[in-house]
C-alpha cells in the first residue's frame, strides 16, 4: 500500500480530511488545489451552525492533518485534463504540470451561486444589498456595517437565492440555507439587540440536529421575524437604503418594507472544475454535478474504476456530512487499492 499514489483534486474540507485518512494508513498522497491555499469555502465563514462554532478553529483542525510527510500539497495549480490508461491516472494542470496516480478522487467542491443572474433582487446593482457569503466575511472582520459605514437597524435576509428556482435551471434545495439565515439573523441580534431581523422563507427545512431549536431559539430569545413571502423586486431608495417589495403567502397581502441591509441567502452550484472533470470523465450529472454510481452502497464510487467522489461535488452536502463522506471515500479507495 506504501507504493501506492491517490491523487485529490480539491483541497476543501473533503479533499482535505480524505487526503489525512488516507496519509494515516500510508498511502502516498498529491493534493492539488487551485486557489492559492487550502481551504475551500470554509475560509469565507466566521462560524457555523447549529452550535456557533468558530470556523477557523474547525478549518484549523481539518487542515492541520495536512502537515504530514506523507502529503504533498500543490497550491495555485487548477487541474485541466484527467485521463485513464491501462489502469493509471494522469492529470494535468493548467501550467502544464503532470501528475500520475494509482487512483482519482475529485473533491472539487461547490461555488456560490452568483446573485447577480437574478437582477430584481438588486446585487451589485443597489447598495446595501449583500450575499450569505459577503455578510459572513463582515461578521469575520468585525465590520457589519452599511455602505454609509452606519450600523444596520432593519436586516432582512432572503432564502432560496439561485436554489429551488426554475428561471435559473436550479430546481434543487441547497440544504444549508434555511439554517443558515436562521444563524446569520441571531449573530445580528446578538450584535444589535433592538434592531430588527426579518427572514423571508419559501418554507424553512429544519431537518438537521439541533436545526428546530435553533429556530425556536432565534424566535423566543431574540424576537427574529420569520415571514413566509416571495420577494418581487429589490430597490434602492433616495436615502441609500433598500425597498422590498414581496407577497406574504400566508395572508395572501401585499407587502412593502424598506430595510437597511438585505441579505441574500446564496446556494451552492458546481465549481468550474467539477463541471470540466466530470464532462471529461463521463460522469456528469445533473445541474453540472459529479454523478455517483449509485446513491446508496456506491454514493463514492463511479463507473470509472479508480475515480472517486467526496463532498459538494456531488451535491450540496453540509460540513459535518462533507466530512464522514471524506472518510467513506478514503475507506473505498483503500479497498480499491488492495
Amino acid at each position: 500500500m506504501e507504493q501506492k499514489t491517490v491523487l485529490i483534486i480539491g483541497a476543501g474540507m473533503a479533499g482535505a480530511e480524505a487526503a489525512a485518512q488516507l496519509a494515516a494508513n500510508g498511502i502516498r498522497v498529491c493534493l492539488i488545489e487551485k486557489e492559492p491555499e487550502a481551504g475551500g469555502n470554509v475560509k469565507n465563514w466566521a462560524k457555523l451552525f447549529p452550535d456557533f462554532a468558530v470556523a477557523q478553529d474547525v478549518r484549523g483542525r481539518v487542515f492541520g492533518q495536512l502537515n504530514h510527510p506523507g502529503i504533498e500539497l500543490h497550491a495555485g495549480a487548477a487541474i485541466a485534463t484527467l485521463s485513464e490508461s491501462r489502469g493509471r491516472w494522469t492529470a494535468e494542470d493548467e501550467h502544464g504540470q503532470r501528475y500520475e496516480a494509482d487512483a482519482v478522487l475529485l473533491a472539487s467542491g461547490f461555488t456560490p451561486f452568483d446573485a447577480g443572474r437574478k437582477e430584481e433582487l438588486g446585487h451589485g446593482i443597489y447598495g446595501n444589498i449583500i450575499t450569505s457569503v459577503e455578510y459572513e466575511q463582515a461578521i469575520l472582520t468585525g465590520r457589519l456595517l452599511t455602505t454609509e459605514g452606519q450600523v444596520p437597524r432593519r436586516v432582512a435576509f432572503l432564502n432560496c437565492v439561485g436554489s429551488r428556482d426554475e428561471k435559473v435551471g436550479n430546481n434543487y434545495c441547497s440544504r444549508v440555507c434555511c439554517i443558515n439565515a436562521v444563524k446569520q439573523a441571531i449573530e445580528y441580534k446578538e450584535l444589535v439587540p433592538d434592531g430588527e431581523a426579518y427572514v423571508f422563507y419559501m418554507d424553512l427545512r429544519m431537518s438537521g440536529q439541533c436545526y428546530e431549536e435553533l429556530y425556536r431559539r432565534a424566535q423566543q430569545e431574540f424576537s427574529v421575524n420569520f415571514i413566509r413571502g416571495r420577494i418581487s423586486e429589490a430597490s434602492g431608495t433616495i436615502d441609500h437604503r433598500v425597498q422590498l417589495k414581496a407577497e406574504d403567502t400566508l395572508t395572501g397581502l401585499p407587502l412593502r418594507i424598506t430595510v437597511d441591509l438585505f441579505v441574500l441567502m446564496v446556494g451552492m452550484e458546481p465549481s468550474a472544475g467539477t463541471k470540466r472533470l466530470a464532462s471529461q470523465c463521463g460522469i456528469a450529472g445533473e445541474y453540472g454535478f459529479a454523478r455517483a454510481a449509485g446513491t446508496f452502497t456506491a454514493d463514492n464510487l463511479t463507473d470509472r474504476p479508480g475515480l472517486f467522489l467526496a463532498g459538494t461535488c456531488k451535491r450540496p452536502l453540509t460540513i459535518p456530512e462533507t466530512l464522514a463522506d471524506a472518510r467513506s471515500a478514503a475507506l473505498q479507495i483503500m479497498e480499491y487499492l488492495k
